[in-house]
């Protein structure tokens, strides 16, 4: 996005002279705007322990926020977070001027806004927003919220983290010892309230957490415990500072309808491709057909050559997959694929394609940006999934969620709809993963949590086959599972 040019430059005259409604608010601002400003004229001479502490912070961030990308911090401070996570765009506000003055100093190649929050007007907007230990210190929290959505996209990521309440006891005593940076009352939220604020603003909570156990730098013992120890009950109860990341307002859809691409990985499947001709809708702005097949032992690949010589009313094509797995077979078809949405259906029309309209319209709504289906909602048919297959379904999607930081409830449903942005935003980034998911389901998921998008659930009732049998090996497949809840817990939970 290009950037758009801001209105003002500096905001410290316009803050400081615009007529006040509220008598107590302006005072509010004075005495905060000149603590602060007292803050950075001693922190030169500043010998307290909040070093490891903001060190943490900037190894949290810097996993959520990419390098490359737009981002705005309120109450930047000196601007050394902001400076950490090497934005292409990197703007940070902070009402006070002293501290303004030292972030320009220390980062020239970043822009610096001496302004309060609650007044600032910036005509452009940006990927990530963070509030870094900032809510407990304003005003009118909600007044914030409602402003950022003129710096945000449906696409703009809000990053919160401010202090847990049982921690007020501990950092008044650090102050005291002059261990830690002297503050004035603090409003002290707790999640819920700022995700009733949020709320409020038209923003959703994507998703919460908490970190920062140890917040001294004690060899071997604080990586455990801030790493590890913290993403477990009962140890993360009493983390130092709680995350949430967000979701702006969202605004209904504008513009065409966008088109459609429906990706059918089908290995051994003959018996089902005319009811896949007969049975997908058209969505949006015009629908494809994407077949994979995947080295049929039958005659599947002459099957979808044959039906789609038959149905020249419906936009199809057919590629033989070069590799192994359904997780090879959807890469070659989100390759191949024309549309701004992707759509991925099982050849075994195990969930019916007349649900997938429903999927459209949960990704085009902006209810969510990653839709997946759920099979472990509604009764199933008789055979369609084994006992043992269900159990395990039902731990793993206990595990997920808790990798996740989102409810999951079925990992391994096999239609999955997003953006066609998004998934390139996901085949970008997988190098961080690896080539580690025949499926393909979790290279899917991963990414998508990896990059905070929005995951919602449709519930689709699960049908029996009606021709083949499941690719599907459920000992030797459950034990790839659990090596991937493994492997995936050190690169999204314990980071």
């Amino acid at each position: 996005m290009k950037a758009a040019r801001t209105r003002v430059t500096d905001y410290a005259e316009v803050s400081r002279t615009a007529p006040g409604t509220d008598a107590a608010r302006d005072e509010y601002a004075r005495s905060r705007r000149a603590h602060w400003d007292e803050v950075a004229r001693e922190l030169d001479k500043f010998t307290g322990l909040g070093g490891s502490y903001h060190r943490r912070l900037e190894q949290v961030y810097r996993h959520l926020i990419p390098p490359g990308e737009r981002v705005l911090e309120l109450g930047c401070g000196e601007g050394d977070l902001l400076a950490a996570l090497k934005p292409s765009v990197g703007v940070g506000v902070d009402f006070s001027e002293g501290m303004i003055r030292r972030a320009r100093s220390r980062h020239p190649q970043l822009r610096f806004i001496n302004a309060d929050a609650h007044e600032i007007d910036l005509d452009e907007q940006f990927d990530f927003i963070i509030l870094s230990d900032l809510v407990n210190d304003l005003w009118d929290v909600q007044a914030i919220f409602d402003r950022l959505s003129r710096f945000a996209t449906p696409r703009t990521r809000i990053i919160i983290n401010t202090y847990s309440r049982l921690w007020e006891p501990p950092l008044a005593l650090a102050r005291k010892l002059k261990l830690g940076r002297p503050v004035l009352d603090q409003n002290w939220l707790t999640v819920e309230d700022i995700a009733g604020l949020l709320r409020l603003s038209g923003g959703e909570v994507i998703r919460q957490w908490e970190e920062i156990l140890l917040p001294l730098p004690v060899p071997l013992l604080a990586p455990l415990m801030n790493r590890v120890l913290v993403k477990m009950w009962p140890f993360r109860l009493f983390a130092l500072t709680n995350f949430i990341v967000a979701q702006p307002k969202q605004l209904q859809a504008a513009g065409p309808e966008p088109r459609v691409s429906v990706i059918i990985p089908a290995r051994n499947e003959a018996g089902n491709i005319e009811n896949i001709f007969a049975r997908v809708p058209e969505m949006g702005g015009g629908t494809e057909l994407v077949f994979v097949e995947g080295h049929s032992a039958d005659n599947t690949y002459s099957v979808i050559e044959k039906a789609i010589a038959a149905h020249p009313e419906r936009r199809s094509k057919l590629f033989r997959q070069p590799g192994k797995g359904k997780g090879d077979a959807v890469r070659l078809g989100a390759a191949e694929a024309d549309g701004e949405v992707l759509m991925i259906l099982d050849a075994d029309l195990t969930v019916p394609p007349e649900d997938l309209p429903r999927f459209y319209e949960a990704l085009r709504s902006g209810r969510g940006e990653f839709i997946n289906g759920v099979r472990l909602v509604y009764p199933m048919e008789k055979q369609a999934m084994r006992f043992a297959n269900l159990v395990g379904n039902k731990f793993f999607s206990l595990a997920f969620s808790w990798l996740l930081g989102q409810p999951i409830k079925d990992t391994l449903c096999g239609t999955k709809v997003l953006w066609r942005r998004d998934y390139e935003r996901i085949a970008a980034a997988r190098a961080y993963f690896g080539d580690f998911d025949p499926f393909g389901d979790f290279d899917l998921l991963f990414g998508a949590a990896r990059l905070n998008l929005k995951i919602i659930e449709v519930p689709i009732r699960y049908r029996e086959r009606t021709y083949g049998e499941t690719n599907i090996q459920r000992w030797r497949h459950g034990w790839l599972l659990l090596r991937m809840v493994l492997f995936a817990a050190g690169r999204i939970r314990f980071v």
